[in-house]
């Protein structure tokens, strides 16, 4: 399959040691990552060694949060304040927007959102009008 990443476990877990996951949780979050980033060969991404690094990433962030959320840690956010005595803790997110919120709780995510910053900006092409308009006035 041509202009398309293949998932291989065995290579992710090469580059990935830390992250402990089946196979098939893999494939799985493979999946949702081609959610977000579309691996087909119409993707923004032509480049297939960086579509393969942004999905790579996508998968340890997905199965970071998971496992995160398995273990009981349902936090969202990063930590702005914490005490001891009562046990407080207070989440912020600062000035981000809500896309790269989800995207900066882990760091394989945070890499991605930087990854990305080339193919979320916007192409202005000045054309021309489709239909000339000629202003006549009379008095």
């Amino acid at each position: 399959m041509d202009d398309v990443v293949v998932f291989d476990p065995v290579e992710f877990r090469a580059l990935y040691p830390s992250i402990t996951a089946t196979d098939v949780q893999l494939e799985d979050y493979f999946a949702m990552a081609e959610t977000f980033l579309d691996n087909t060969k119409c993707s923004v991404v032509k480049d297939l060694g960086a579509r393969k690094r942004m999905l790579y990433l996508l998968v340890a962030h997905i199965a970071t949060l998971t496992g995160m959320a398995e273990k009981g840690n349902p936090v969202v956010g990063r930590i702005s304040n914490a005490t001891e005595g009562t046990v407080s803790v207070s989440l912020d997110y600062g000035t981000m927007g809500n896309n790269e919120r989800w995207y900066l709780q882990t760091p394989w995510g945070a890499m991605y959102w930087q990854l990305t910053k080339r193919y979320r900006s916007a192409v202005y092409r000045l054309g021309i009008a489709p239909m000339p308009v000629q202003r006549t006035f009379t008095q």
